[in-house]
Order: structure tokens, then sequence, then C-alpha cells
């Protein structure tokens, strides 16, 4: 048995969830994968996994066992990493997580030009809505937090943005433009499950001023249309004309310059936040990992400003 493989085909099957999705990953049939773990769990002389016709599920010992082989596994790659760095070519793969809209709309136009300059260092990247408590199983994890967050991360700051109430021109056609925060109440409202999950007051919106002259306001929004944890779902019904929907800016920008979307209340916004790359909690930033960030904080006043220029509008 090759134990070193048989620890990164285990340590898949977790990330992807089973069997045949690992499989898929790693371009080896699911047969295969099954072995190589039942192999390592025969070795180890434990159950590491609990399988289920829909499931896999760590054990007790599978837990502790997939702490200490992603450590190994990060120590072999950071290894590699510096080797290759002397020879100037870095190899391997980065392992990143963001939630679904960042990947789409910030990280995929990274992918061409990244490839360009490291050709033979491969980004994995994942999605995930609710990446918090996973940051320290992967090299980079990308963040979108209000700006009073307080977590203790280690983490690059690479941008703010606003995010701003938005809805269709024959939403508002049909339903009349709101002239105050308090006339939101009557509209239908498009949720964002996760910013509802950590809003204590559930169905209600707070806005604030964009130039502090009038303080906050809360509105209750009884009417909910459409709730998802998917911004791009919610992105679509906002154009089909649903209802309102909190929107970052920067990703609807293009949609008000085209007159796809309005600024609702122009001079209120939902909140102000902060893009981060965050790192785990690991002694030293590996070369890959480095060079990964270096080259994201580099192409950012790019990418922004492609951004804006989409949407005809200049700082």
């Amino acid at each position: 048995m090759d134990r070193l493989q048989a620890m990164r085909v285990f340590a898949r099957v977790v990330d992807e969830g089973g069997f045949a999705a690992a499989a898929r990953a790693l371009d080896m049939s699911p047969p295969v994968v099954t072995r190589m773990v039942a192999d390592l769990e025969r070795h180890l002389g434990t159950r590491l996994l609990q399988r289920t016709t829909r499931k896999v599920a760590l054990t007790d010992a599978g837990q502790a066992y997939l702490e200490r082989v992603r450590a190994i596994l990060f120590d072999i790659e950071d290894a590699e990493a510096h080797a290759a760095a002397s020879t100037r070519e870095l190899r391997g793969s980065l392992h990143v997580l963001a939630p679904p809209v960042l990947a789409t709309y910030f990280l995929a136009p990274l992918v061409a030009p990244w490839r360009a300059r490291y050709p033979r260092l491969l980004l994995d990247i994942a999605t995930d809505n609710y990446v918090a408590a996973r940051v320290d199983e992967f090299d980079v994890t990308f963040m979108v937090v209000p700006e009073d967050y307080d977590g203790n991360i280690v983490a690059r700051n690479l941008f703010q943005g606003e995010a701003v109430v938005v809805a269709s021109p024959t939403y508002l056609q049909r339903m009349g433009m709101p002239q105050t925060p308090a006339d939101l109440g009557h509209h239908q409202y498009l949720r964002d499950s996760a910013m509802a999950m950590h809003n204590p007051a559930g169905r209600k919106l707070r806005l604030q001023h964009l130039q502090g002259q009038f303080a906050a306001q809360e509105v209750d929004m009884p009417h909910v249309a459409l709730q998802s944890v998917s911004t791009e779902l919610l992105l679509r019904a906002a154009l089909d004309g649903v209802g309102v929907a909190v929107m970052a800016r920067l990703l609807i920008e293009p949609y008000l310059a085209s007159g796809a979307l309005v600024h609702v209340l122009p001079d209120w916004m939902y909140s102000r936040y902060t893009v981060y790359a965050a790192l785990p909690t690991r002694r030293m930033v590996p070369a890959r990992t480095k060079a990964f960030l270096d080259f994201v904080t580099e192409q950012v006043p790019e990418a922004v400003a492609l951004q804006r220029a989409a949407a005809g509008l200049v700082n």
C-alpha cells in the first residue's frame, strides 16, 4: 500500500463527501478509491469512516486522524513548493475556499493570468456560503465580512465595498418607488438566508445613511417573496422583477449602469463590507500561498477597475 497516496485519497473522500465524488476529482475508479481507504483502515486497525447509502461521515478516530493527515500533506506540499521555488517554478496544488459569488465574479477572471504566470501550480477552488468555520482546512479562504467584524484570524485586507437595496424598473413601476426607508416595509423582499441567520432581528433591514446625516433606520420586512443563500438566484429574481434585494454594489454596478436594476433609496445603504483573504493558523506561510496572495493583491485594483468600467463608472 502506498500509504501517502492512501492518505491523500482519504482526505479527498472527506472533502468531496463520498467515494464516487472523490474518484471523479482524483480521476480514479470508485473501486480503487474504496479499496485504498479500506486498506488504510486495515493498516491502522480502526474504522475511519461510517458509510451509508447516501453519505460518509468521520468516526471519532477518523476526525483525529484527518487532522494529522492534513498537517502531513501540508508539510509535504510545502517542502515540494519550496524546492520548486529554488528553480523559480512553483508546483503542486493550492487549496482555496470562497463563497460562490466571490468564486464566480472575483476569482474566476483571475485564473487565466494566474495560469500564465504559474502554469504548474494548480488552483483547487472549493465553494461554501459559510466559510468562517473552515479557514484551517484551506491554504487561503476568501471571506466577505461586515466592517465591524472582529474575528481572530490571520488575513489580508483586499478591498471594501457597499451593499445596497436594488430592484428592477418593472417592479418599481408596478409597486412604486420607496421614498423613505419605512416605505420598504410594503414591498416584496428577496431575503438572503445567510444575512437573516446573522441578523438577530430576522426579517428586519437596518439601513444606514451614506453620508451619516441621519440615524440608522430599522425596517420590518414581512413580505418575503423568496429566500435563498444563493446570491445569483436572488439577483436573477431581482432582475425578473420579483422584489427588492440587498446586493453588493460592485456586483450589480453593470446592471445599474444598463438600467436593468435601480438603486432604491440612493442616499441609503445596507452596510459596508470588507473582503479578506484568510490564512490557517500555521507557523509559516508556504511559498505557493505567498505567491498567490501577492498575485491576488496585485490584481485587485485592476479587477475592481474592470468591474467599474463595465458599468461605465469612474472612481
